[in-house]
């Protein structure tokens, strides 16, 4: 990927003229922490628009630009559309609404209780996945704001329309879109550690991946450890939410969101939790790491393992190769993903889906 191909649009905000009840630390922070992963990846520093809208005593190291409304809209509208480039980043991190027409409203920083101004994401998203932006065929959005629904907020006027304007639609984009909160659910914020729970996991495991940066991570590589590690601080009881992954192509148009205990959805099998206990660890997605966990077990049952380039996959192959030729094998790929990263809370995880695919592959009258 040539960093020189590669745009961004990079918000963080922290302070609202509704006043200090809206003051949210961490956006600006954690936004500046991903415009430090692209400059290092070598994108040029021109091609990173950064917004803020920092909360003292924080004060930005690097150059930026407003976060209100009429500036953001204008890169959105007439900025970046006019860039030549191959992959787009969108972060965004601040307070966000779901309106009654089921958008993600997210809020700039000149929005007050009688104006509550923001950036409607979806006609965002449906601007750029059309003809009135040329460029940027690869496009990943990240967004870190909480989904409450506008009627709980007990607004006394409801949010006004405001679609950006887009023109004719064609199969020339492919988008992802990683959302934190899920339908109805606040995204949980650390204001002492100055960062939200979702973009910090987030900020790590594009650091795990910086090898591939700047261009964007297969995206259902990532979302299983996004999902794991918001699992974990679901059971710790820090947060309620659900993040969610949208990925709109040529070839397809999906919305894969974990499955809530209380939704009536059909739970996910047990070698589905397998497999994304095993990809939520970062060294699975690297093919040479995933190769060096495989010679590690025994080559009596590696040896005729269906493999795949593609993690996930693979992943699914190795599994299921190992539970047809030698189930407890499973155990000793447990043992060998561990020793490479002891992270507890994804050993933990491993060890409970791992347990609960080997107890669903025994039958009566197998042996234990």
């Amino acid at each position: 990927m040539n960093p020189a191909r590669v745009h961004a649009l990079i918000v963080g905000v922290e302070r609202y003229d509704a006043g200090p009840g809206w003051d949210l630390p961490g956006p600006a922070r954690d936004a500046v922490a991903f415009h430090r992963l692209l400059r290092a990846a070598g994108v040029p520093d021109a091609q990173l628009r950064l917004h803020l809208a920092p909360l003292p005593p924080y004060v930005p190291e690097v150059a930026h630009r407003p976060a209100d409304h009429a500036t953001l809209r204008r890169v959105l509208v007439r900025e970046l559309p006019l860039e030549q480039g191959d992959v787009l980043w969108v972060w965004w991190g601040g307070h966000g609404v779901l309106d009654r027409a089921g958008h993600l409203r997210l809020f700039c920083a000149d929005a007050s209780a009688a104006d509550k101004l923001g950036i409607d994401l979806d006609s965002a998203l449906d601007r750029y996945a059309g003809d009135a932006v040329p460029s940027f065929g690869e496009q990943f959005w990240i967004v870190d704001a909480c989904e409450t629904f506008e009627e709980d907020l007990a607004l006394r006027e409801p949010l006004p329309p405001d679609a950006l304007p887009a023109g004719r639609r064609n199969l020339a984009h492919r988008q992802t879109l990683l959302r934190a909160a899920g339908r109805g659910r606040t995204a949980a914020n650390d204001p002492e550690r100055g960062t939200g729970l979702f973009s910090e996991i987030l900020l790590g495991l594009l650091t795990d991946r910086a090898a591939v940066l700047p261009a964007p991570p297969d995206p259902e590589g990532l979302f299983p450890a996004v999902r794991a590690r918001i699992a974990a601080l679901r059971e710790a009881g820090r947060t309620l939410q659900y993040p969610e992954i949208r990925l709109q192509s040529p070839e397809r148009t999906d919305i894969v969101a974990p499955a809530r205990a209380d939704a009536g959805a059909r739970p996910a099998s047990p070698l589905q939790r397998a497999v994304d206990a095993l990809l939520a660890y970062p060294l699975m997605q690297d093919p040479v790491e995933r190769q060096a966990v495989v010679a590690s077990l025994d080559p009596r049952v590696t040896a005729t393992l269906s493999r795949h380039p593609k993690a996930r996959t693979d992943v699914v192959g190795i599994l299921n190769g190992l539970a047809r030729r030698r189930p407890r094998a499973l155990w000793d790929l447990f043992d060998a993903v561990v020793a490479l990263d002891d992270d507890p809370d994804l050993r933990k995880q491993l060890s409970a889906a791992l347990g609960e695919f080997a107890a669903s592959l025994q039958r009566p009258g197998d042996q234990k």
